[in-house]
């Protein structure tokens, strides 16, 4: 175990000081080259910067207004039916929003109903096996100008959903609900 330490820690040091060594052994500026990286990057967050203030607003309002509760609410009995807890349901909504409300709503899960209990297990397993899809989408592909995300959300959504179904399957033969 003590080697697998000192190799996570010398990793990322060895292959930063491998690259200057490359660039400058190729006669690249690395120094400079650093640096337009870095105007790059700067560019790229005030790009992107609109659409996340707008995804940030709409889900605020979303939660706020009451419209998720009120959705959960009303397919509670169809969850129910499928043996999908209806306290999950808010996590996988917000999972393909933001990253941010769905670490919130685990952490809040896992407080409420324990990290060894079947909830606490499936927040925990499908906070891992789902992805930020409509966040991705409206804030990248926006920020660079993509305006046909019609296949991109589909395969998302679905590799979501997926992510949903397996994690509650696997969660079940393993934890048992």
């Amino acid at each position: 175990m003590n080697i697998i330490n000192t190799i996570s820690l010398w990793l990322i040091p060895v292959i930063i000081g491998f690259i200057l060594l490359y660039g400058t052994a190729k006669r690249i500026p690395t120094y400079e080259t650093f640096v337009e990286g870095g105007k790059e990057g700067i560019k790229i967050a005030f790009s992107i910067m609109p659409f996340l203030i707008g995804m940030l607003v709409s889900i605020s309002i979303f939660r706020a207004s009451g419209a998720m509760d009120f959705f959960i609410n009303l397919i509670r009995p169809a969850l129910e039916f499928v043996g999908f807890p209806a306290e999950i349901a808010p996590l996988a909504i917000i999972r393909t929003l933001s990253g941010t409300a769905a670490l919130g709503m685990t952490t809040d899960l896992i407080a409420t109903y324990g990290p060894d209990s079947f909830i606490g297990r499936l927040a925990s397993i499908m906070q891992g096996s789902t992805d930020t899809t409509l966040y991705v989408l409206t804030v990248y592909f926006g920020a660079v100008g993509i305006k046909k995300m019609g296949d991109a959300l589909k395969v998302g959504l679905l590799a979501d959903l997926l992510g949903i179904i397996i994690s509650i399957v696997v969660v079940t033969i393993l934890f048992g609900s």
